[in-house]
């Protein structure tokens, strides 16, 4: 439940009010002054829950925060293993000293892993065999140059909109470390969600297909994709916790993350953490989407700050096109131009002019089909995945809530749990083996008597079957967030943006949702929101480039 509270606009929630009083009666401050620490920490709690690593202060805050005897203040060159105490102050910035330690120790470890390059014997010779010289001599083969960092450095950021190729570049390069290396490569490939390393696993067995290299090489180039936290070792919720940490590290020469956009501060401290001291690190994304859910603009902060270590992929070999167009107009804040192609184009992408609920319905009535002809598990998950709703809110109007709940209507569906309904896994639960993001359809399964279970597909392409009372937390997914949608693909996609703006609104949250679709885009949007949306941008509050600048 969130409590309104008349500042600036602001909506504080209950756990940022509890830990502020909770500070508040820890301090040592005289009770005149009690009333404002609180308010500095429950405006800290709130930016924080924003995405922000801190909360700004003046010198006369500061020193309030100082006399409650609850805050350090410390300098750009401090190291994060102090003792600790709840709050640090750091250049007129508040921060809560679990957040001041991540992005410290990330920044440390970071430039710790930019410290070792390397001087590989053959570079050339085997990069003109993966990456051929263009035929052009003025056009600069990016995924070369991608190849070419990876292969010399620690640190590689290989960045790029959809269908640029950033599987491709990486599978050619993981070819090429192991064909210029002596021993076998322990090689990890991993991802933020299960619907993302399924993705993954996916393209890497596609992509190594095509290698001009001996099978020998192939075969050391995994397919297995992991979630990160899978990768790391979760324990058991409600546990922060990893089985692999600096005093655990994992065993691996090469670890390959996908979607690292999605990564938020603290896991990706963690993971450098967990990095032998000897490993390459290469992270993929798309610098341009959504940032992660929790705190921090990790891909964004590094493609910023390392950018002798970043390759932007700009060609695009699969995504092209009006889909294409709208989604650079958009991240170019072109918004009237980005309007005027959805009104122009009709086709591939476009304004839903159609009742929204019954479009929705419509779209959704093969699957219910093939449900109800009984057909098998992984022809009904591809035709669930040929079409998804993308809502920027989950409450009011056009929100996940309202529009999971008038499709359930509109198709007759009914009950808490019916054959056909789609969930998707919210929490990460190591005893079912189900993480954040993983998709599941409810079905009458016909070995069980009919009784309805919960499948999944695994990134191998195996089924898991989970009986209903068993899943950890979930939601139903008719629509979802665009922020859950992140590592995900769909044929379709219905993007409908609610009918008054709000901060969620913003240039990268649309070009999000469009860039999930594969083959057609369809708005439901007012042309103001539409506009102010594009028109605003994320902006995160971080310490991350500073640290790592110094």
């Amino acid at each position: 439940m969130k409590l309104e509270i008349n500042l600036n606009n602001l909506t504080f929630s209950r756990l940022d009010l509890a830990f502020a009083e909770f500070l508040s009666q820890r301090s040592h401050l005289e009770l005149v002054q009690k009333p404002y620490f609180k308010l500095l920490i429950t405006r800290l709690s709130f930016e924080q829950s924003q995405g922000h690593s801190y909360l700004r202060i003046n010198e006369k805050d500061q020193q309030l925060i100082l006399a409650s005897g609850l805050a350090l203040l410390v300098d750009l060159n401090t190291n994060e293993n102090l003792l600790p105490q709840p709050l640090i102050v750091q250049e007129n910035c508040l921060y809560t000293h679990r957040y001041w330690f991540y992005e410290t120790r990330l920044a440390r470890q970071l430039k710790q892993l930019l410290t070792n390059d390397y001087q590989i014997k053959g570079l050339d010779d085997g990069l003109n065999q993966y990456f051929p010289p263009l035929n052009y001599k003025d056009e600069i083969d990016w995924q070369r140059q991608a190849a070419k960092i990876a292969l010399t450095k620690a640190f590689a950021i290989v960045t790029g909109g959809p269908g640029t190729g950033k599987t491709t570049t990486v599978v050619k390069i993981l070819a090429l470390l192991q064909q210029l290396n002596s021993k076998p490569l322990q090689i990890a490939l991993a991802a933020p969600t299960g619907k993302a390393a399924m993705r993954l696993q996916e393209s890497i067995g596609h992509s190594k297909q095509g290698l001009n290299c001996p099978k020998a090489i192939k075969q050391i180039i995994p397919e297995e994709v992991s979630t990160i936290h899978r990768l790391l070792g979760a324990k058991s919720p409600p546990s922060p916790y990893f089985k692999h940490h600096a005093d655990n590290q994992l065993p691996y020469d090469v670890v390959v993350i996908d979607e690292a956009s999605m990564v938020d501060l603290a896991l990706m401290s963690k993971l450098v953490d967990a990095l032998k001291q000897d490993a390459r690190l290469i992270l993929l994304g798309d610098k341009d989407q959504l940032a992660s859910v929790e705190s921090g603009s990790v891909l964004a902060d590094l493609t910023f700050s390392l950018k002798e270590n970043t390759v932007e992929l700009l060609k695009s070999h699969r995504f092209g096109g009006t889909i294409k167009a709208l989604a650079v107009a958009v991240n170019e804040q072109r918004a009237i131009d980005a309007w005027n192609l959805l009104k122009i184009d009709g086709k591939i992408v476009t304004l839903l002019e159609d009742n929204l609920i019954n479009y929705i319905a419509g779209k959704y009535y093969h699957f219910m089909n093939l449900i109800q002809q009984q057909v098998n598990f992984k022809d009904i998950y591809t035709a669930f995945n040929a079409f998804q709703v993308l809502c920027p809110n989950r409450n009011g109007h056009n929100g996940v809530n309202e529009i999971n709940r008038l499709v359930e209507k509109k198709l007759g569906l009914s009950g808490h749990w019916y054959n056909g309904k789609p969930i998707m896994i919210t929490k990460n639960h190591v005893a079912t083996q189900l993480y954040n993001g993983d998709i599941g359809l409810c079905l009458t399964d016909s070995h069980q008597q009919g009784k309805l279970m919960v499948f999944f597909l695994n990134a191998d392409g195996s089924i898991k079957k989970i009986l209903p009372s068993r899943l950890p937390s979930y939601e139903t997914v008719f629509a979802m967030t665009i922020h859950k949608s992140q590592g995900s693909e769909f044929t379709e996609v219905l993007i409908a943006l609610p009918d008054s703006l709000n901060p969620v609104l913003t240039k990268e949250l649309i070009y999000t949702g469009i860039t999930r679709a594969k083959k057609m885009v369809k708005i439901v949007a007012n042309k103001s929101i539409f506009i102010d949306s594009v028109n605003q941008k994320v902006v995160r509050y971080g310490g991350l480039v500073a640290k790592i600048s110094m």
